[in-house]
């Protein structure tokens, strides 16, 4: 089910719950100090009852996401290596310590080395941020990989992937990443940039290992700012209005295949190929790996 956002006409919080909390959840409240995030709303948009088994219910399902599992493992390992490996070189690690031989890691990290996003501020360069604001009764967080900064003069959002392909436009444009990142940025990034930040100071950048010479750079404007305001807050409305003892499941069954509770829903039992899935669903398996980056709340 592709996610109706205000720029669908154009051209990720996985979060693990101990299960502890379920004695404090009651059917449809979300648990104490719940922060949304792309990841978990991106759940939602793509389907709702796997965001009630997994926020709402805190259910943890052993579950391979797709197979061969392990390689499935070691592409989401590598991922989440190169994140790191970007995050010590922009710390002021000298390159030379930090040169993989394993690819595809060399490659990525050759072509992060040759192919920078372009015409990136310079003054601030800050790796693995987290920031926070308030929505609808919430808070909305977002981790970004890198904000390049000239403040008072305007920033840039950096999201490093490392999928198999370079998704195309229109999926980019859909994924709650894009509406979340340079949203949160404008409402909470004041610290950061010395001032308040109009959203046209704003790009967001995606860069993809699969294509470091393509990246998709989306600016932004108070027009983009607004509409994502309204359709995160319905987002955020819809959930915390259903009531149903079971959410719906989504209606294209092909997201299950790559999904650990397939089998719980009684949408099959393997897991789907990894020759076959998206990027989206690609890079949704390690968003969720740095909880243990400090947060900056406003």
């Amino acid at each position: 089910m592709t996610p109706s956002g205000p720029f669908a006409h154009l051209d990720g919080e996985r979060r693990v719950i101990d299960s502890s909390q379920d004695s404090m959840v009651r059917p449809g409240q979300l648990p104490p100090l719940f922060q949304f995030s792309q990841n978990s709303l991106q759940d939602y948009a793509d389907c709702r009852r796997r965001f009630q088994l997994r926020f709402i219910e805190g259910l943890r399902w052993p579950a391979a996401r797709s197979e061969p599992i392990e390689e499935h493992e070691q592409f989401v390992n590598h991922g989440v290596d190169f994140h790191l490996l970007v995050q010590r070189h922009l710390l002021g690690i000298p390159i030379e310590k930090l040169a993989p031989v394993e690819n595809p890691l060399a490659e990525w990290w050759d072509a992060y080395l040759h192919y920078p996003p372009p015409d990136l501020p310079t003054t601030l360069r800050l790796p693995e941020v987290q920031l926070s604001t308030p929505l609808a009764g919430y808070r909305l967080m977002a981790k970004f990989d890198l904000l390049a900064i000239d403040p008072g003069e305007r920033a840039v959002i950096v999201d490093w992937k490392t999928s198999r392909k370079r998704p195309p436009r229109d999926q980019v444009l859909n994924r709650l990443q894009t509406h979340v990142y340079p949203y949160v940025l404008a409402e909470a990034g004041t610290h950061l940039f010395g001032r308040p930040i109009a959203p046209e100071q704003i790009n967001l950048i995606y860069w993809f290992a699969a294509a470091p010479t393509d990246p998709e750079i989306l600016p932004y404007s108070a027009d983009r700012h607004a509409e994502n305001r309204a359709y995160l807050e319905g987002l955020i409305g819809e959930i915390l209005t259903i009531d149903d003892e079971i959410w719906p499941l989504v209606e294209d069954e092909f997201h299950c295949r790559y999904c650990e509770y397939r089998s719980l829903c009684d949408r099959g039992v393997r897991a789907g190929s990894l020759d076959e899935i998206d990027a989206a669903e690609e890079e949704s398996d390690w968003d969720f790996e740095w909880d243990d980056v400090e947060e900056i709340a406003f």
